[in-house]
């Protein structure tokens, strides 16, 4: 098992990241809670990670708190809830965020994810009512990514990329990043992802 990677940050392509470690490349999915907080490309970095085998693919994931990985690994227990669904819940709802849809019976927010439906949004809130750990920050206190100073020419698109890459249909995927670039039309890629998922935290 891969417990951890420390390296420097080869490449970011939301959801995946590229960490060099002493030459050797390693692919890493990682939810956007947690690529919202990577130190800049070149810069050095420190994963948790989980390592996920199935019979088609050995997938590794990174998570910048171990607190994290621990949740990822928590909601892969529940019944339904793969690798890529937990993915796609973290990278919209962090540990304290997803706490309050929980106390709150909040299925509505839950089926905002794609792939989770009315049934295991309501499977989640029963079987991780006990489970979730009080240590969680506050949930709308999420910086940006560090390696997004300037915006890219085509930020928009890597937005799009990045939540087609979670789940998100392309035309459901263009309309919340056409949203977030009229609140921010000279948004970064990071940004308009950011604002894109939003609309996910509980209110």
């Amino acid at each position: 098992m891969i417990g951890r990677l420390s390296g420097t940050i080869a490449a970011v392509q939301p959801p995946l990241l590229l960490v060099d470690v002493q030459g050797v490349g390693y692919e890493v999915l990682a939810p956007m809670t947690t690529i919202f907080e990577l130190p800049a490309q070149g810069q050095q970095v420190q994963l948790h990670t989980h390592l996920a085998v199935s019979e088609t693919a050995q997938t590794l994931y990174g998570f910048i708190r171990d607190a994290d990985r621990q949740l990822f690994r928590t909601l892969i227990k529940v019944n339904g809830v793969g690798p890529k669904m937990a993915l796609a819940i973290l990278s919209g709802l962090d540990g304290a965020a997803l706490s309050r849809c929980v106390a709150e019976d909040n299925v509505a927010a839950l089926v905002k994810v794609p792939g989770v439906g009315k049934k295991t949004a309501e499977r989640l809130i029963v079987e991780l009512r006990d489970k979730l750990a009080p240590q969680f920050g506050d949930a709308n206190d999420i910086p940006l990514m560090a390696a997004s100073a300037e915006p890219t020419v085509d930020s928009a698109g890597e937005a799009e990329s990045a939540l087609a890459a979670l789940g998100y249909k392309p035309t459901e995927a263009s309309k919340m990043v056409a949203r977030a670039s009229k609140e921010q039309p000279d948004a970064d890629s990071a940004t308009l992802i950011r604002l894109a998922l939003k609309s996910l935290a509980p209110a």
